[in-house]
């Protein structure tokens, strides 16, 4: 298989891995709303997460980038370019992005709710996106492998 064959796989693995991560820190963070959680609790669970949502989008736009697809690259920077933005100027005393101290202070609740929708939001567009492409470039791969002579010819019946 060729490289965007491949690159397509992981892109399609990896948006549903950030998909369901997303999806996680919607339920998570509704728990708390409704006070199933308590709010330490919340964040730790949320704050494990946060290194490995960043990490998994970078290299992500970092493979894009390498392999020359600078559309997807420019529509996929901004997504990454906010959590990146959001995990370097978080505020020095806090534990991680998500703050049991302060996270229902100033509707921050709300605010990292609807965060995380926008974030599904998009994490869903790219996924059918990154799908749309993968099959593009498996169809493409069967067609060339069409036009490649068999090793072995057919054999039919009235050869026998």
């Amino acid at each position: 298989m060729g490289v965007d064959s491949w690159l397509f796989i992981f892109s399609v693995i990896d948006e549903g891995a950030l998909l369901f991560l997303v999806v996680y820190f919607v339920i998570t963070l509704s728990d708390l709303e409704c006070d199933y959680l308590n709010a330490t609790n919340c964040c730790d669970k949320l704050n494990k997460w946060v290194l490995v949502e960043a990490i998994a989008q970078c290299v992500l736009a970092v493979l894009l980038l390498i392999t020359g697809h600078w559309i997807l690259f420019l529509m996929y920077a901004p997504v990454t370019a906010w959590l990146v933005y959001k995990l370097v100027n978080k505020l020095s005393g806090d534990i991680g992005m998500y703050d049991p101290t302060e996270i229902h202070n100033r509707q921050q609740l709300k605010t990292y709710m609807k965060e995380n929708l926008i974030k599904m939001g998009s994490h869903l567009i790219f996924f059918f996106i990154f799908l749309y492409w993968m099959t593009i470039s498996l169809l493409n791969l069967t067609k060339s492998a069409k036009a490649v002579e068999p090793m072995f010819p057919p054999v039919e019946v009235s050869d026998l």
